[in-house]
């Protein structure tokens, strides 16, 4: 039976709840399909993610983004994506580039980052597939291996380099345009997603930077109530 409604797991982070909101909202306005979203929230997860805070961590959902599948109950396909980007396009024009040739499917970012340091302070972390799971398109039922007791035990680069497949071969290959990365790139008009990794336009130092302006307005469609005439 084919799937009905395209499911969108998202990273949430108290440090930046207004982040998951907007992409929320930049989703659902560009939609030309049934869309469902569910938040990565530790809170949400008490008893199914265990696993202690790594002092890398830049956020709540650096691991928990690979329950994915499990959440999903291991069927159909699921998209995770960080919070901190803003969505500029049909999430349909994604959702039609599935393969069921692949366990997952992400844009494949070759680049070293700009930056030591990116939002609140924090180390920016460097590493071979960097990026590559910020976002995802999960063949839920090739991802099996990411149970609970592997996503809480396995260590962070087995599970940001994909090690839980038996090859790279399973990793099918989006568009750049799909996780567009704002100031390690060069502004381009046709990014579909774009993705503040060093740090949001919500935080002061990146009010600035690159779809910024983009970014608020989405914020403030999101608070529109329509008011008695």
């Amino acid at each position: 039976m084919e799937q009905q409604n395209v499911r969108i797991f998202v990273g949430f982070d108290p440090k930046e709840v207004v982040a998951y909101h907007v992409l929320v909202q930049s989703i659902i306005e560009k939609s030309s399909v049934p869309v469902a979203f569910s938040p990565i929230a530790l809170s949400n997860l008490g008893g199914i993610f265990t696993r202690q805070r790594n002092a890398l961590q830049s956020t709540e959902f650096s691991f928990s983004r690979f329950l994915t599948p499990y959440l999903s109950g291991f069927e159909g396909w699921s998209i995770f994506m960080d919070c901190d980007m803003l969505m500029r396009a049909d999430i349909a024009e994604l959702w039609a580039l599935r393969d069921d040739c692949y366990a997952a499917m992400c844009v494949k970012h070759d680049y070293q980052p700009k930056i030591d340091t990116k939002f609140l302070g924090q180390t920016q972390t460097k590493y071979e597939k960097k990026n590559w799971s910020s976002f995802i398109l999960f063949n839920n039922d090739k991802c099996r291996a990411l149970t609970p007791d592997y996503v809480n035990t396995a260590t962070g680069l087995q599970l940001h380099q994909f090690k839980w497949l038996e090859n790279d071969d399973l990793i099918g290959e989006l568009p750049v345009t799909w996780n567009y990365l704002v100031n390690e790139y060069d502004y381009r008009e046709d990014a579909k997603n774009v993705h503040f990794t060093d740090g949001g336009p919500y935080f002061e130092e990146y009010k600035n930077d690159d779809y910024a302006e983009e970014w608020f307005a989405a914020r403030e469609r999101l608070l529109f109530a329509q008011q008695r005439a």
